[in-house]
């Protein structure tokens, strides 16, 4: 039997859509190990998605006719910075640009317009520039695996928005997720507060490059990601 993947109305980035990094991480979870996931089209909603693998690694993530995403097991080499403390960051997200008008306000990881505690709430700000942009995160009971860690698709979620606020800086300019390269370190844990932090990676035209990962409060590495934006404008 082939696999398949559905994501829930209530993983949206856009209103009728995936959220990207979510997304990308629900195709991940076919590879072991750091994994690229490209996509190609928005992945819609409540749809059973085919997961199709091919002979040389990689695995699409099918509508119909349409391939939405392609992953592929590759290394991530990456380098972080120092994570902020979670006073930092706490205090950065106090920065964030789009408590009013967001584009996206719902969007399941950076949404202010959803229900308390139904998205992941990372409002990234920055720390002292725009160089590293933070924000806490206290995973919520309900995203949690069998054993109380952060479930992975979960994990690739919150590596996604910080990244586009870092990536778009001080710019008024929108941008879309093209591509997540990720790599869980450790287990997430669900019960204790996290720090997301995020760092821009330069752009190339309409490309956005930017580094994302996630720490614990006294700073150890527990995921990392490379991201690549396009810029819808500009």
């Amino acid at each position: 039997m082939s696999d398949t993947v559905t994501i829930a109305s209530r993983f949206n980035g856009p209103a009728d859509s995936g959220n990207g990094g979510y997304s990308c991480g629900l195709l991940a979870a076919f590879i072991d190990g750091p994994a690229r996931v490209r996509l190609h089209a928005p992945p819609p909603l409540d749809t059973p998605l085919a997961v199709v693998r091919h002979d040389d690694g990689r695995i699409d993530m099918r509508d119909g006719d349409t391939v939405v995403g392609t992953a592929w097991p590759a290394p991530l080499e990456l380098d972080v910075p120092p994570p902020p403390g979670l006073a930092a960051a706490q205090d950065a997200a106090t920065r964030f640009r789009f408590y009013e008008g967001h584009l996206f306000p719902t969007c399941f990881v950076c949404g202010p317009g959803r229900p308390a505690h139904d998205g992941l709430e990372i409002f990234a700000g920055p720390v002292n520039d725009w160089s590293v942009l933070a924000a806490p995160w206290q995973p919520a009971a309900d995203l949690l695996d069998a054993v109380g860690s952060v479930r992975g698709e979960v994990v690739w979620a919150a590596l996604d928005c910080p990244g586009c606020f870092a990536a778009i800086g001080e710019n008024e300019r929108t941008a879309v997720l093209g591509e997540l390269h990720a790599e869980r370190l450790a287990p997430v844990p669900g019960d204790r507060p996290l720090v997301a932090f995020a760092w821009p990676l330069g752009q190339d035209g309409r490309k956005l490059f930017a580094g994302t990962a996630l720490a614990t409060a006294q700073g150890t590495l527990l995921a990392r990601a490379r991201a690549v934006w396009i810029a819808l404008q500009g």
